[in-house]
Formats: C-alpha cells, sequence, structure tokens
C-alpha cells in the first residue's frame, strides 16, 4: 500500500472513533417530569449512554369543593378556590393549580305568604252594635258592619259580632227582666262577684291583639223603658268605658259611633236627628275615656237631607213606601236595605280616612 493510501485509511478511522466516542446524548426528560441525567460518556466503543428516566408529573395545587350558595333572602357568595400551593416537579413542568367554581348565588327569599306588600302588621276590626250594624241578610235589613271590609286592605280581618235587637247591656250581659233599687235591670254575677257577660264578648277579649280596633254603637234599643234592654244613660256611659278599658288594657284601639238616625222629617219638610240623649252621651263617653267619637247620627241626617227623603210618602215608612226613601229603608224608618246600607257603610269609612289616621293607612 502506497503512502498515499495508508494516510487516507487512517483519516477515516479517526472521524469514526470521534463519532463514536463523542459524550452520550442527555436523555430527553420525561413529560412534566424531570430531566433525565447525562448518559455515561461512551466507551470508545461508542456505546451510546442510557436515556434518563423521565421525572413524574408535577403535582398540580388541589381543587377546593365550594359550599353552594344558600338560598333565602341573602344570595350566597362564591368561595374563592385552591391556589395553587404545590411546587413544580421535580424538573417537570409546573402543575395546573386547580381553582374552584364558586356557588351560585342565592335567591332572594320571598316574603312569607307573599301576599303582604304594604308592611303593615296584620290587624282585626271588632264590632259591637245593634241591627243597624249586624250583617243581616239580603233583602231585609242589612246592616254596614257586614258591609265594612271592602273598604280596607288584606292586612284587615273585619269580625262583625252586631246583634239584633241589643242595647249595650243586652249584648255584653245577661240582664234580668226586673229593675234594682237605681232603675237598672239587674245584672246576674258570677264566681268573683263581676257581671257574668255574654260568649260573644269572651271571644273578643280572647282575640283582641294590641293594634286592632273595637269599633262599639248602640242607642237605639237602650232607650226601651223595660227590662232586659233598658239602660239608663250613665250605665250607658258605663258600659262603654268597660268595653273600652279591655280594649286598650290589650293594646287596641276602641271607636264610639252616635247611634245613626232614624228618617224622621220635621215640620218643614227636613230631616231632623232622632236617637234623644243616647247621641250626646256617647260623645261624653268618648270624651271620658279618650276614645274617638264618629258621629253618625249626624252623618246620617246629612245624608238624608242631600238625598231628600223628605216629605215621606204616608208620613213614615212602610211597606208600601216607594221612591228613593222606600228604596233606602226596609218596611220602617229604621232598618236598612240593600241598597241603603251601603251607603251608611261609607259614611263611616268617611269618617275612618278623617279622624282615624292609624287604622285609615289600611284603607284602599
Amino acid at each position: 500500500m502506497s503512502m498515499r493510501s495508508r494516510l487516507g485509511f487512517l483519516a477515516a478511522a479517526l472521524s469514526l472513533g470521534i463519532c463514536a466516542c463523542d459524550g452520550g446524548k442527555v436523555g430527553g426528560g420525561g413529560p412534566d417530569g424531570s430531566g433525565g441525567a447525562p448518559g455515561s460518556g461512551g466507551a470508545s466503543t461508542g456505546a451510546g449512554g442510557v436515556p434518563g428516566s423521565g421525572g413524574a408529573p408535577g403535582t398540580g395545587g388541589a381543587t377546593i369543593i365550594p359550599d353552594a350558595g344558600a338560598t333565602g333572602g341573602g344570595g350566597g357568595a362564591a368561595r374563592d378556590g385552591g391556589a395553587d400551593t404545590a411546587g413544580p416537579g421535580s424538573g417537570g413542568a409546573t402543575g395546573t393549580g386547580g381553582r374552584a367554581t364558586g356557588g351560585a348565588t342565592g335567591a332572594g327569599g320571598a316574603r312569607d305568604g307573599g301576599t303582604d306588600t304594604t308592611g303593615q302588621p296584620p290587624i282585626t276590626i271588632w264590632i259591637a252594635g245593634d241591627s243597624t250594624v249586624a250583617t243581616g241578610s239580603a233583602p231585609c235589613p242589612i246592616g254596614w258592619g257586614g258591609l265594612f271590609k271592602p273598604f280596607f286592605n288584606n292586612q284587615v280581618t273585619v269580625t262583625n259580632s252586631a246583634v239584633a235587637g241589643r242595647s249595650v247591656r243586652t249584648w255584653l250581659y245577661f240582664p234580668e227582666l226586673t229593675m234594682d233599687a237605681t232603675g237598672e235591670c239587674i245584672l246576674p254575677l258570677d264566681a268573683t262577684g263581676n257581671p257574668q257577660i255574654q260568649p260573644r264578648w269572651q271571644a273578643m277579649l280572647n282575640g283582641m291583639k294590641a293594634g286592632d280596633y273595637l269599633f262599639i254603637q248602640f242607642g237605639i234599643n237602650d232607650s226601651d223603658p223595660t227590662c232586659d234592654r233598658h239602660v239608663g244613660l250613665d250605665a250607658f256611659k258605663a258600659s262603654y268605658g268597660v268595653m273600652a278599658q279591655a280594649a286598650q288594657a290589650r293594646g287596641a284601639h276602641p271607636v264610639f259611633l252616635t247611634p245613626v238616625s232614624s228618617i224622621a222629617c220635621s215640620s218643614a219638610n227636613v230631616p231632623v236627628a232622632t236617637r234623644g240623649g243616647f247621641v250626646p252621651a256617647t260623645t261624653q263617653a268618648g270624651t271620658q275615656f279618650g276614645v274617638p267619637v264618629i258621629d253618625l247620627n249626624k252623618l246620617s241626617v246629612a245624608l238624608y237631607t242631600q238625598r231628600g227623603f223628605c216629605p215621606i210618602p204616608g208620613g213614615d215608612v212602610s211597606a208600601t213606601t216607594t221612591g228613593p226613601v222606600g228604596d233606602f229603608f226596609c218596611d220602617d224608618h229604621t232598618h236598612f236595605s240593600a241598597m241603603g246600607a251601603p251607603d251608611i257603610a261609607a259614611l263611616v269609612a268617611n269618617a275612618v280616612k278623617a279622624q282615624i289616621p292609624g287604622l285609615a293607612a289600611y284603607m284602599k
């Protein structure tokens, strides 16, 4: 072999030895893991280094399971998700921190019952009275008490306990048919020495609460000269006081009404007031016991005047009476028909608006 050929062979061999003896390549890092350790340097035989083991994937931040948003008046605020507190895996890519999804905002709770849009507490109007107040039945007689509820909102309950034919004392108690030395009907006493009371009054006392109202209207049958309905003016005022003070003791508000007038005409053919001394006695009782008084007597006479009820055909109301006055009253000059009673109820309602602001706030 010539010298030139030997030199060429030697150069080729050296070239091969360099390629084989170059240090082994760094092993590829495992996904999300630590990079492989460098391979051991290859021997002169050129064996490549063993690839490094891939590092374990980095542990991401733990996900916090959130509390659900509270349902009710206050919405549940979204809770913060778990922060990524784990460091990157050795040699691996940083794990993606989990982040919680906040709870949905709770829906606002509806008001109890879903009907009170006024914010007013519920109240009851209790009514005590006679036939001009009692609910009655169609076509006659009809009292204003049974027609009172429509003037008020849904927060008001009207309990009409008026009873036809009653004086204030026969409504409250059990008067006997004989009079005592003072000219009043004797009242039977209970075991405590107090007058025995009617169940209707006891029911009112049991149910009455703070904020309620008690409407009281008598003074028609009380003028009866005989027992058991007879009530003298002083006893009349005292009886009103008993009822008013019982209501006040329970936080309720009594209201007195003068007795509604019957229709009567003067010689000049204009309506005049009836019911005698029970009208001023009601006003006096209001002053004495600190109770507002609706003068229904005066209001009713003004209404009769406005309607032109006088002169009455035939001189007084009867089953044969025609025209406006016959339509307004029943077969007498005292009781109201289905056409007249709503107008009397409206008189009372308008007086409430003008005189009793606390109750007027509940009116439609």
